[in-house]
């Protein structure tokens, strides 16, 4: 990666190609907008993986003094190292890291964007989208698959008002910080009136003018170990894809299984001549008097056809259920692993960050009590 402020971003690559036939070049640029397309197309491809999440295009959940600016170059830097982490989620991932769109993602500067516009993903998700309603219930919902929808919600609320609290308490430390500067031009000002204290007085301010100045950058670290935060809580609405895709398989599942058990009810009721829901078609048969045997012979052939492809579809669907889940649940246990330990290490390594600030701090009033004890 080049550390380059703009909006896009350089991948930088030492292969001479695989068989040494078509050089991969040294290093090719990306924008956002790329990055989108890309992981849309892991979206569609892949719907049973927790796909990695992108990082925040306009920065959110900022303490206020901190420019929300997104060509601020400590903004943009940030996001390069999320763009970089993304891209290492997905080549770490044993599915993913195979897939052939991504590694011309990597190689391709040109011809990705035509290769991955050729495999009519686009068209797969407008057509699955199109054919339900916004509004759509499943019946007989999987609990494991509630369950971890709920569980996400829960960590997204979680995430979001620990995200909250931070930015008010980074806040507030600035405020702090920054007033100590006035510590400092006030020792400054009285050592100038003062002969046998001044040097003491000039020593313990010029300790508060550092401090007071250390905040930028302290509060520009705790933005990165934010951005680990930040990431989880976008992997949630990751989770939550993978549910919703289960039901749109689960709902699809139900609506087969219904269309069979109602042509078979047909093909009951035609065999028997017995009508057991009311329905305009019954009322008009016993006005105008029943169909011809030849006629309900014709109706018979066709509804077994249907009976018949309809135990095709249900039986596709059942496996495509089956496999869904299996491949999901393997892959949310190799997530819920993954969770763990980053978010682990995370919290950790905030911790340790605010014990060594509080420590600075600390180091800093004992130098100036020493400045006060030799005046």
């Amino acid at each position: 990666y080049q550390k380059k402020y703009c909006s896009g971003v350089g991948i930088e690559s030492t292969d001479s190609g695989s068989d040494g036939s078509t050089p991969v070049p040294d290093m090719l640029w990306r924008r956002y907008s790329e990055f989108e397309l890309l992981r849309t197309y892991l979206l569609v491809t892949y719907p049973f993986i927790i796909i990695p999440p992108l990082p925040e295009k306009r920065a959110e959940f900022v303490w206020h003094k901190l420019s929300a600016d997104n060509l601020d170059p400590d903004f943009v830097e940030r996001r390069r190292v999320g763009l970089e982490n993304f891209l290492l989620r997905v080549a770490s991932h044993p599915l993913l890291s195979n897939d052939k769109i991504f590694f011309l993602f990597l190689t391709d500067e040109k011809g990705w964007r035509d290769a991955v516009l050729e495999t009519g993903f686009q068209d797969k998700v407008d057509s699955r989208l199109k054919s339900l309603s916004a509004s759509f219930r499943v019946k007989n919902p999987d609990k494991r698959f509630t369950a971890l929808k709920q569980y996400s919600d829960e960590l997204n609320t979680a995430i979001s008002q620990l995200l909250r609290i931070r930015a008010r308490v980074a806040d507030r430390l600035y405020g702090v910080y920054k007033v100590h500067g006035n510590y400092g031009r006030v020792f400054s000002e009285w050592s100038a009136i003062e002969k046998e204290m001044g040097d003491g007085l000039q020593s313990a301010g010029h300790h508060m003018d550092t401090y007071a100045a250390s905040i930028d950058d302290i509060l520009e670290e705790e933005e990165h170990y934010a951005d680990q935060l930040k990431e989880y809580l976008f992997y949630t609405e990751a989770v939550r894809s993978v549910c919703r895709k289960h039901e749109l398989i689960q709902y699809e599942l139900e609506m087969a299984a219904q269309d069979l058990t109602y042509k078979k009810q047909q093909r009951e009721e035609l065999a028997t001549g017995t009508v057991r829901v009311f329905s305009l078609k019954g009322m008009t048969s016993k006005l105008f008097g029943q169909e011809s045997q030849e006629q309900r012979e014709q109706k018979l052939m066709a509804l077994e056809q249907d009976i018949k492809e309809g135990e095709e579809l249900l039986k596709e669907k059942n496996q495509e259920c089956h496999e869904f889940v299996q491949s999901a649940w393997k892959d949310i246990e190799r997530f819920k692993e993954q969770k763990d330990r980053d978010l682990r290490e995370a919290l950790i390594s905030y911790a340790i960050m605010q014990i060594s600030m509080c420590k600075k701090g600390i180091q800093v009033w004992s130098n100036a009590k020493e400045c006060f004890s030799k005046m």
